[in-house]
């Protein structure tokens, strides 16, 4: 239980009501129940407001009803700050299990959890505050930074650098080989893999991501990056700083993509393109060719989204007038 008006103080809001109220969890505002506080930051869900059982409600004060409550700038920052404070912590284990395989010379920084079953090869290093789930491999060479979070079942190939404060999520690989082939009289070489992997600090890897290692130089993630599940990163790409990657992005090898740059599900880019700063990809569209950043880009090949709608827009007059021309065609030949 936490009292409301400690609540107020967590999120640098004005009290409204009963600072004395017992908050026992936090609820949306469409499914509240008794005791719970809700978030209010969505016209779509105003219907809910006047309605919500909720005890207390967070709000913008032009949002706000007549309701014990907290009243904040930012309903979003808010919500973080209170889903931190009720997350329940599920480590079922602290320390380093009894069962984790130790190569030679690995150092392991205090207040580190390893989960059961996982192997630290030679030379791995853990910094402090670290936690890595069961059944993970951390390959020889690597350095985990501190306070950052392995889940289970995650393979960390050799000499990758993780940083600190950052999430990766089950079933992701980070630093497999390239897909790199050199095809003569039709056999298929294949091209040795000798970077690295270079994750920067505060980035979060969703649940089965693959990043794979430089041919020879690294493949590089900048600082906090966020990737959705099943995100895939080439050999030598170059991701900057604060990117967001929802699902089943793929980023061909050797591309370089500028700082702040979202895309969309399912889109990407081929290989050995440059995206400038700040561009946003609409779902399933697809860089051809190296595109200029603070742009919107829609389609396969990627354009400009107001040109792709002006051309969706013509092709579908363009229908639109064929279809008028054989109503036409037709009438005219009935009359012969």
């Amino acid at each position: 239980m936490t009292l409301l008006k400690d609540i107020a103080s967590m999120v640098d809001g004005i009290l409204v009501g009963d600072g004395n109220m017992k908050i026992s969890n936090i609820c949306t505002i469409q499914k509240s129940k008794p005791g719970s506080i809700a978030f209010y930051y969505n016209k779509k869900y105003s219907n809910h407001l006047a309605t919500s059982e909720a005890s207390a409600i967070i709000a913008k004060e032009k949002d706000f009803i007549k309701k014990d409550g907290i009243i904040v700038q930012n309903p979003h920052l808010a919500l973080i700050t209170v889903l931190k404070h009720f997350k329940v912590d599920n480590t079922t284990h602290k320390g380093v299990h009894d069962s984790v395989v130790i190569g030679k010379n690995v150092t392991i920084e205090k207040n580190v959890t390893i989960g059961p079953f996982t192997v630290l090869e030679n030379n791995v290093k853990i910094k402090s505050g670290s936690a890595i789930g069961s059944n993970c491999f951390i390959g020889h060479g690597t350095t985990i930074g501190s306070n950052s979070k392995i889940m289970s079942s995650v393979n960390i190939y050799s000499l990758v650098r993780i940083g600190k404060n950052c999430i990766i999520h089950s079933g992701s690989v980070i630093g497999a080989d390239g897909y790199g082939f050199y095809t003569h009289k039709d056999i298929h070489y294949k091209i040795p893999q000798n970077g690295k992997v270079n994750v920067g600090n505060d980035v979060e890897i969703g649940a089965n991501c693959t990043i794979d290692r430089g041919t020879i130089d690294d493949t590089l993630i900048g600082d906090m990056c966020k990737f959705d599940n099943g995100v895939q990163i080439g050999h030598n790409v170059e991701i900057g700083k604060g990117c967001l990657l929802t699902a089943h992005v793929t980023i061909a090898g050797s591309s370089k993509i500028g700082d702040f740059c979202i895309f969309g599900g399912q889109s990407g880019a081929i290989d050995h393109v440059t995206i400038g700063d700040r561009a946003i990809f609409a779902c399933y569209t697809v860089a051809m060719k190296d595109l200029p950043g603070g742009k919107t880009y829609s389609g396969s090949p990627a354009r400009e989204i107001k040109e792709k709608n002006r051309r969706d827009a013509t092709f579908a007059e363009v229908k639109i007038l064929k279809n008028k021309i054989k109503k036409f065609e037709s009438e005219y030949l009935n009359r012969q």
